[in-house]
């Protein structure tokens, strides 16, 4: 399966609006929005600078090196891959993006990864969007269509933008997470409406559907369940201005019911019917931005509450409870000097109601760690050679474990601690 990641910085956008990635992007690349660049996205992709035609077109690739603190099952892997010490082609892309007409602008991505081999539809945001005024107040409507809540926000305390930007999928990572992260990503289809007033006020409303076991399988985008009408998706964000940046606050609503899936008699996947799985998310959102001269600072933290009603699960005896809580905390802060050089430090904690049916081992997901990153962004400024066709980043992560599935030892009861599970990354990130 192919799981939506994290967006990045699109050299085809630098080329329709003329201006240095920088300009949109904290570092110069990758997810991070800076103000304007908050803005060009609320607008819809649609600034433009002079008359040049130029395809709306991208590429990216990322490779990288992973190394784990205790060796793997080679099984769990799939070849060609290794206990330990795996080089890999993590993502290769091609982007669509840019602007299609004056109110309407697509950011549309198809990866492919050589773990697991498959080449799929990633992120999709198609918008349209209008500034308006009224009196003294004034702002942004639009309209996005897209295949992954939260895909549309502009924070980075969203989960479809959350750091870590880049990881590798043969990298051990939590056992369990809030289905906001995720948990529908490319396997739904949803409209929203937005808008922002005087730049502080920003609200977010709409809902999403499944999608087909047919269309999914051409995609490569899993199918965990189909939905049960449309679920409910809103956010709310308050950002003020303070000295050289914004300080924001908001949060999140959504609400799933998922059903079952079964195999037909070829073996293909299939929904089945039934009673549902029942998810309620509620989230809050800090986000804070510091720009002068050549320092940058950013801070992002995001706090998910859910509940769980697992009719589903719970009748087929795949968990103890019929209702659970799952809760998940991330923090993030990251220093940046003349948008080239970059450190960031994060924390994560997941954990919730103890299940041994749902979870194994203890029956807790309590799984808890931290992640440093230190980055080189040689390109993407106004002076940057073959500005603004090439851009670059060279990161070296270290993931760290202080307890997986609520234990610190003997995690898999063969012996493979917590810190079995931390993971040294380094990877090559290149777009043009």
């Amino acid at each position: 399966m192919l799981h939506a990641g994290a967006a990045f910085a699109v050299p085809a956008y630098a080329r329709q609006t003329h201006q240095p990635c920088s300009s949109c992007h904290v570092g110069a690349f990758g997810p991070e929005l800076t103000a304007f660049g908050r803005v060009f996205k609320l607008n819809g992709y649609t600034m433009k600078v002079g008359d040049e035609v130029d395809p709306p077109l991208s590429a990216m690739m990322v490779e990288s090196f992973l190394h784990t603190g205790q060796l793997q099952d080679p099984a769990d892997l799939g070849k060609p891959y290794k206990s330990n010490d795996n080089f890999s082609l993590d993502q290769a892309s091609v982007f669509v993006a840019g602007r299609i007409s004056e109110h309407a602008g697509v950011f549309a991505q198809a990866t492919y990864s050589e773990v697991g081999g498959l080449l799929g539809w990633d992120n999709v945001d198609l918008r349209y969007a209008r500034p308006f005024s009224h009196g003294d107040h004034g702002g942004v409507w639009g309209i996005s269509l897209n295949n992954n809540p939260t895909v549309s926000d502009v924070f980075n305390s969203a989960p479809a933008w959350m750091f870590p930007y880049m990881s590798s999928d043969l990298a051990p990572g939590a056992p369990a997470a809030p289905i906001l992260l995720d948990g529908i990503g490319g396997q739904s289809i949803g409209v929203t409406g937005y808008t922002q007033i005087d730049g502080a006020w920003y609200l977010e409303a709409g809902g999403y559907r499944s999608l087909s076991v047919a269309w999914t399988n051409k995609v490569n985008a899993g199918y965990d369940g189909k939905l049960s009408g449309v679920a409910p998706y809103a956010r709310l964000t308050y950002t003020h201005a303070v000295p050289n940046g914004d300080f924001t606050l908001g949060g999140f609503l959504f609400d799933v019911q998922r059903g079952a899936v079964g195999e037909d008699a070829n073996g293909r996947t299939i929904p089945l019917p039934g009673p549902t799985d029942d998810y309620n998310d509620v989230g809050l959102t800090g986000d804070y931005e510091y720009q002068r001269n050549d320092h940058i600072f950013t801070a992002n933290a995001l706090y998910v509450h859910e509940r769980q009603t697992l009719n589903n699960t719970f009748l087929d005896g795949g968990s103890t409870h019929l209702r659970n809580t799952l809760d998940s905390f991330n923090l993030k802060g990251s220093y940046w000097y003349q948008n080239t050089y970059g450190v960031s430090l994060a924390q994560f904690v997941y954990d919730g109601s103890n299940d041994p049916a749902l979870y194994g081992n203890n029956g807790s997901p309590n799984t808890q760690g931290g992640i440093v990153e230190f980055d080189y962004n040689p390109f993407g400024k106004s002076d940057s050679w073959k500005q603004p066709y090439v851009n670059v980043r060279v990161g070296l992560q270290y993931t760290w474990y202080t307890k997986f599935s609520g234990l610190v030892h003997n995690i898999d009861g063969a012996g493979r601690n917590a810190s079995g599970n931390d993971a040294t990354y380094l990877y090559l990130w290149l777009a043009i």
